[in-house]
C-alpha cells in the first residue's frame, strides 16, 4: 500500500516514524496530514536506501537543488558533484534534469551519489530519446512517453514532474491570449507543441487514472507541473496560469482518491505584493495539497543575482503557505551552473526555508537564539560551529583577521567588547 493508503487506515508506516522523530513532531499528527494529503512523503519503494523526506503541513519548510547536463555541456562526475554539494549545504531532495548522453545512466548514479530523494522531469527523456533518433519532439508518441515515466518509476525515483494541467483546452486559450515571455517550462512546451501538431489531448490528462495506476504501484509522488508558470513578471497570475490551477486542483482530489500522494506547482515570477495572494489560491484551488514553488523571482532585472531574487520570493511565499522551495541559481537565465552556483543557490533558498522554520519550530529558533548568545560574547568558535556555511565563515575570517578578539569592522571600537568591559 503506499503511505496515503496507509495513513486513511491508522497505519503510523516506518517513514512517518523516521520522519516524526526527525521534525520533532507527533507521528500521529503526521498521519492525519498525510491521509488528507496535506502532507506527503518522498520515497519509492525501490529507493529503499534512502532517507524519507515530507513535504506540506506541519513539517519544515524543504529545499530542493536542480542539477542535471545540458545537449551542450555533458559532464557526468561534475553533475554528481553537484549533487553531493548541494546536499552538503543543505537541500532536501535533488532533481536530476539531464538532457544529455545517457539519461538512464545518469539518473541511477545521481540516485547512488546521494541519501536523499530525488526527482524527475520524464518527458524530458522522451524528448531527448527523439532528437537522437533525428526526429523532431513533437513526433513522439503517447507510448515514448508512458515508457519514459514507467522507467523512471521503475528506478526508484521519489517524486516525478508531469505536466498534466497542460490541456488541449488550456493550450486552446494560449493561441488566443497574448502573453509576454509566453512559456519557459520545458515540459509543458514539448506537450503544448505536440497537442497543437497532433490536435490531440495531453495523454497525461486524457489516461490520467493509468497514470495514477503507475504511481500507486512504487508510491511515487506526483508533482503535477506547472506548465503554464508566468516566466516573466507581467505574466503572473493570467489566465493560462489561473486555469491551469484549477485543472491540477481536480487531479489532486481524483489522486488522493485513488490513494496517490500529489503535489503541485507554483509560479516562476511573481511580483512581490502578489506573492501571498498566488499561494493563498493555491492552497485553496488544491484543497492544500503541498505546494512546490520555483523562487519565485520578485524581480527580472539581475541577471547572475537571481539566487538572491528567489530567495526574497521563497521567504515570503513560505511564509504565506508554500511548502517546498526550489533554489535558483546565479545562472538561471544565463546558462549551466557550476558546482559553486550550486552551492550559492542552495545556500541562499536555505536561508530563506529557515528564515521561516525558525518562527515555528523551537529547535531551529534555538539554533538562532545560540548564535546570538554567541556573538554577544564574541565566542568566535562557538560561531562557527553554528554557521551554516563554515567555509565562508572561516575564510572571511581569515581574510579580515585582527589583533582584537573583535572582527576588523570595529576592532577596538567593538560596541559589544566595550559594553562587555563595562558590565
Amino acid at each position: 500500500m503506499t503511505q496515503i493508503e496507509d495513513a486513511k487506515k491508522g497505519i503510523i508506516t516506518e517513514e512517518m516514524e523516521f520522519i516524526a522523530e526527525y521534525e520533532s513532531i507527533s507521528a500521529e499528527t503526521l498521519r492525519r496530514n498525510v491521509a488528507k494529503g496535506y502532507t506527503v512523503i518522498f520515497r519509492n519503494i525501490r529507493h529503499d536506501w534512502v532517507k524519507p523526506v515530507a513535504v506540506g503541513r506541519g513539517v519544515r519548510v524543504k529545499v530542493n537543488a536542480n542539477i542535471g547536463t545540458s545537449r551542450d555541456i555533458v559532464n557526468v562526475e561534475e553533475e554528481i558533484e553537484k549533487a553531493r554539494t548541494a546536499v552538503k549545504y543543505g537541500a532536501d531532495t535533488i532533481m536530476d534534469l539531464s538532457t544529455g548522453s545517457d539519461l538512464d545512466e545518469i539518473r541511477r548514479k545521481v540516485m547512488r551519489s546521494v541519501d536523499v530523494p530525488v526527482g524527475t522531469v520524464p518527458i524530458y527523456q522522451a524528448a531527448e530519446e527523439q532528437l537522437k533518433k533525428g526526429v523532431a519532439i513533437i513526433e513522439m508518441s503517447e507510448d515514448d512517453m508512458w515508457n519514459a515515466v514507467e522507467r523512471h518509476f521503475k528506478d526508484g525515483v521519489d517524486y516525478t514532474t508531469i505536466h498534466v494541467g497542460v490541456t488541449r483546452e488550456v493550450v486552446e486559450k494560449m493561441k488566443r491570449r497574448k502573453r509576454v515571455v509566453g512559456m519557459v517550462s520545458r515540459g509543458g512546451t514539448f506537450l503544448a507543441a505536440w497537442i497543437l501538431h497532433w490536435e490531440r489531448e495531453n495523454p497525461f490528462y486524457k489516461d490520467y487514472d493509468y497514470l495514477l495506476e503507475l504511481a500507486k504501484e512504487y508510491d511515487v509522488v506526483l508533482s503535477l507541473g506547472d506548465g503554464m508558470r508566468p516566466g516573466g513578471l507581467p505574466d503572473a497570475g493570467d489566465e493560462l496560469q489561473m486555469s491551469e490551477l484549477y485543472i491540477l486542483g481536480r487531479l489532486v482530489r481524483r489522486a488522493r482518491e485513488f490513494g496517490v500522494q500529489t503535489m503541485v506547482e507554483g509560479p516562476g515570477h511573481v511580483p512581490i505584493d502578489q506573492i501571498p495572494m498566488h499561494i493563498k489560491m493555491a492552497k485553496v484551488a488544491t484543497d492544500n495539497a503541498p505546494f512546490y514553488v520555483l523562487g519565485p523571482l520578485v524581480t527580472d532585472i539581475f541577471p547572475g543575482y537571481d539566487h538572491i531574487a528567489g530567495a526574497i520570493g521563497g521567504a515570503i511565499a513560505a511564509l504565506n503557505g508554500a511548502d517546498f522551495l526550489c533554489y535558483v541559481t546565479p545562472a538561471e537565465h544565463l546558462g549551466l551552473p557550476t558546482r559553486e552556483h550550486v552551492r550559492l543557490g542552495v545556500i541562499a533558498t536555505k536561508l530563506a526555508a529557515h528564515a521561516v522554520n525558525l518562527t515555528r519550530f523551537e529547535e531551529d529558533y534555538k539554533r538562532d537564539y545560540t548564535m546570538s548568545l554567541a556573538r554577544g560574547s564574541l565566542d568566535w568558535e562557538k560561531q562557527f560551529e553554528l554557521a551554516a556555511d563554515r567555509e565562508r565563515f572561516e575564510e572571511i575570517r581569515k581574510n579580515r583577521a585582527t589583533s582584537t578578539e573583535a572582527c576588523s569592522m570595529c576592532g577596538d571600537l567593538c560596541a559589544i567588547r566595550l559594553i562587555n568591559e563595562l558590565r
